[in-house]
């Protein structure tokens, strides 16, 4: 019996043994197609910048948590951008808004066709479909919004501080209805807009839009008809609010919720504000910013939120070390997990510029720019596909070479900075691949970060592996 418990003790620590190495030999062939070797733009790695590939035993990494070879990459458009925002149409094309760019300089709306999917870099091309015959001018702040639910693709132009208006198209931008004004009795600045399902009257989802009124919080209008028609502006906030009135993206939920971010009600950390009933009145939900902090820059308004398909809300803001934290909420924001620090143990100095999108259940991508050290400033985009998880491994792969960085401004990431403006964007297609609006700001144009290959964000959906980018399409 004596040898029996000695035999089964040995056995117990040679098994600890065998699963710590299984962990590690998971990361040293993970790559075999790629000759065995990650690449050096792309970390596996938990909260806290801890490295997954150094952490033999750490973690459980496998079902959902299971690590991907994953590659980042970008692609030009060939349009210059500003604040570039993105939407995606069933039909797997891409938009991007472009400022100045669009006949009679209007805004531009360039189309990418043949980009998702594609083969070869050859296929895809992008080229300005705003084609109306009385251009609206160009707008201070362009904005494209595509509705997940119908795929209109909504223009939305703001004019200096005169007012906004919104042009729509059903067909992929051949042809454009509108413009009809979307004005109230605020200041029109700094505006954002989203559908959800939630019940209309004259049309299958439900718009809203919101603005920084010049006022103590954002305000909002509805539109009940797909934008023909808005209703009068009110509140983007309980009435005693004192958040300020710059506000991140506005994202609908499939149960027909509305969220966006801000600054807290009393000044102190950020928060999720939601809409249940078409955008009328929005409650507060704060975010666990308490060990975090909040970033002292330029874009400290943006804590930027998605839901993912069940309705989880996902959240993601840059703490006051200027490092990006995530936190997620399965009851509609009453209540937050406790913030992770997303970064990659890449050495970074400073990140800004936070944006965010999910897939599926428990599906999520960050993205961010970040400083690698000498002002050099790239784009990372984090995927996480086990948010549930009790320690979820995160993939970081930064979409441009260490040779080629986006911008080489001191400070860009904590200021309003070339092309990015004052924000940028996210989505995930239906094939589980996340899309990163950007700006290649010493080029001047706008590309999209993505992944060449790695993991999907869409439950059983495997991605399919896509051809390096970067300069070469430029």
């Amino acid at each position: 019996m004596v040898l029996l418990l000695i035999m089964s003790s040995i056995s117990g620590c040679f098994g600890s043994e065998e699963e710590g190495s299984t962990e590690v030999s998971l990361f040293d062939s993970l790559c075999s197609e790629q000759g065995g070797t990650i690449s050096n733009t792309t970390w596996y790695h938990f909260a806290n910048a801890t490295d997954a590939t150094m952490s033999p035993g750490v973690g459980n990494l496998t079902g959902g948590n299971t690590p991907v070879c994953s590659i980042g990459t970008y692609y030009g458009i060939g349009f210059s951008t500003f604040e570039p925002t993105i939407g995606i149409t069933s039909q797997d094309n891409l938009y991007m808004s472009s400022w100045g760019n669009g006949v009679a300089g209007s805004t531009a709306i360039v189309q990418c066709s043949g980009l998702i999917g594609m083969t070869s870099i050859s296929e895809y091309s992008c080229q300005d479909v705003y084609s109306a015959l009385l251009p609206v001018p160009n707008s201070n702040d362009p904005y494209v919004y595509v509705d997940p639910w119908t795929d209109r693709i909504m223009k939305f132009d703001m004019h200096a501080l005169l007012g906004m208006t919104v042009e729509w198209s059903d067909n992929e931008g051949s042809t454009w209805i509108g413009p009809t004004p979307a004005t109230g009795w605020s200041v029109q600045d700094h505006q954002t807009i989203a559908s959800s399902p939630y019940n209309a009257l004259f049309h299958e989802t439900t718009w809203v839009f919101c603005v920084n009124g010049n006022y103590p919080y954002p305000v909002c209008s509805t539109s009940n008809d797909g934008g023909a028609t808005w209703g009068p502006e009110v509140p983007g906030a309980p009435t005693d609010c004192n958040s300020g009135g710059l506000t991140g993206h506005m994202v609908g939920s499939n149960n027909g919720n509305f969220y966006r971010g801000n600054p807290g009600c009393d000044g102190e950390g950020y928060s999720i504000f939601r809409s249940s009933n078409g955008g009328l009145t929005w409650t507060e939900h704060p975010l666990p910013t308490g060990t975090t902090g909040t970033a002292d820059t330029w874009n400290f308004e943006e804590a930027q939120v998605y839901p993912d398909e069940d309705d989880n809300v996902h959240a993601m803001w840059m703490g006051s070390d200027n490092m990006p934290y995530y936190s997620y909420s399965r009851d509609e924001g009453e209540s937050w997990s406790d913030p992770l620090m997303i970064a990659p143990p890449a050495g970074l100095n400073g990140t800004g510029f936070p944006a965010i999108a999910a897939g599926d259940s428990g599906m999520v991508a960050f993205a961010y720019i970040g400083d690698s050290g000498g002002d050099n400033w790239n784009g990372y985009i984090g995927m996480i596909t086990d948010a549930f998880s009790s320690m979820p491994l995160i993939t970081t792969v930064q979409v441009n070479g260490m040779d080629d960085p986006l911008d080489t401004t001191a400070d860009c990431g904590y200021n309003r900075c070339g092309g990015f403006g004052d924000f940028i964007d996210i989505l995930v297609d239906a094939h589980g691949r996340p899309w990163f609006g950007l700006s290649h700001n010493l080029v001047d144009q706008g590309i999209y970060g993505t992944i060449s290959i790695g993991p999907s964000l869409r439950a059983g959906v495997p991605l399919q592996a896509m051809p390096i980018g970067g300069p070469s399409t430029l």
